[in-house]
């Protein structure tokens, strides 16, 4: 590895109002577990990496218990979409949209993330 790939390890940034925040570098997400990140506003947000390289970023919070655990959920795709299971209730969030696939007028905050 050379040394300017060693010092410029790809970080992946969650967007946050109009600023970019770097989360973590790109090697510490694995497809298909989620990765609890704070956040400057005291938030937490779950990061997820897809098994074909996609990122998501939702918050942490799960609507129903009110527990930091999305991040710890089961991934899973219904009719194509991907989505995280909470691991206390069971019920899935979509993670494009944030929006619950098991109560429709429940949703949790999804973030734009990116790799860079």
């Amino acid at each position: 590895m050379s040394d300017s790939t060693a010092t410029h390890a790809s970080r992946v940034q969650l967007r946050l109002d109009d600023d970019w925040f770097a989360i973590c570098d790109r090697t510490q997400l694995m497809p298909g577990r989620g990765l609890a990140a704070l956040l400057p506003d005291g938030r937490q947000a779950a990061l997820f990496l897809d098994r074909e390289g996609r990122t998501y970023a939702i918050d942490n919070r799960d609507p129903f218990t009110g527990a930091a655990v999305l991040s710890r959920g089961l991934l899973g795709t219904e009719r194509g979409r991907p989505f995280v299971a909470s691991p206390l209730l069971k019920q899935r969030f979509d993670l494009e949209t944030g929006r619950c696939l098991d109560d429709e007028e429940v949703s949790v905050a999804v973030h734009p993330v990116r790799i860079a």
